[in-house]
């Protein structure tokens, strides 16, 4: 390979991998905003080890991209072939388990509708009305979804707080604001004079799922894109590697 060759190799795989980086760093935030966020569906499902352990997983893969990006972009700027040799292995072993993800996430899709199924279920059934965390972030998906409950109102049914009350209840999010009169309440429980109180018919499932979906093809095209850009650094890793035959530590920073 000419020296013109492999200067432009060196500084296209230098690109590449701070594409790399920039990308690892949107995986990781996008870990962080789902686990953090107060105000997304992903506070009703705290309770799920799968969902944290799935937003942790985010944010080490991010990371670890940015970790890798780095390494490639000093491996390629300073021609040091253990380094170019490490960060292949690496983006290899990380394309892969890309791939497993992926199918498994595409044959369990089942399993994670009727496990998000039962934990809505059981946070209506649990709902005290005390304005947790959890409750604020099920109200404030109502109110903006204009639904109540999972399928339907039925699924409040079994609330401890409305089968136990002598009063008729209905969870104040779930009012229908557009055919209500005075002030309308955003949290806890109202009292309903009759039984045909205004509520929202149709459930938020449909809703909430298209949500999931929606950012689950955000994180999926992410994925993609890295995906690509990894098949690219792995290319232009391996020839730079191929190509650099003395190993110069003097190119080494010295700090």
């Amino acid at each position: 390979m000419g020296k013109g060759c492999l200067t432009a190799t060196k500084y296209f795989l230098f690109l590449f991998n701070l594409i790399f980086f920039l990308c690892g760093a949107v995986i990781m935030g996008f870990g962080l905003w789902l686990l953090l966020d107060n105000q997304s569906f992903i506070v009703v499902l705290n309770n799920s080890t799968s969902v944290k352990v799935a937003c942790y997983i985010l944010i080490g893969v991010g990371a670890f991209s940015m970790l890798m990006g780095f390494l490639g972009c000093l491996g390629a700027i300073y021609e040091i072939r253990c380094l170019l040799g490490l960060y292949f292995t690496c983006l290899l072993l990380i394309l892969i388990a890309q791939v497993v993800a992926g199918a498994l996430i595409y044959f369990q899709k089942d399993v994670l509708h009727e496990e998000t199924s039962k934990i809505v279920t059981k946070v209506l059934d649990d709902y005290p009305g005390n304005n947790s965390a959890t409750e604020q972030a099920w109200d404030f998906i109502q109110r903006t979804m204009l639904c109540c409950g999972w399928t339907g109102r039925v699924d409040w049914s079994g609330n401890q707080l409305i089968v136990n009350s002598s009063q008729l209840l209905f969870p104040c999010s779930c009012q229908n604001a557009s055919l209500a009169s005075g002030n309308v309440s955003h949290s806890g429980f109202c009292e309903a004079p009759t039984a045909d109180w205004p509520v929202y018919e149709a459930g938020c499932a449909a809703s909430v799922e298209s949500w999931l979906f929606t950012n689950i093809g955000v994180v999926l095209g992410i994925c993609l894109g890295v995906a690509l850009i990894e098949l690219l650094g792995m290319v232009l890793s391996i020839c730079l590697c191929r190509n650099v035959h003395t190993e110069e530590y003097t190119k080494v920073p010295k700090y």
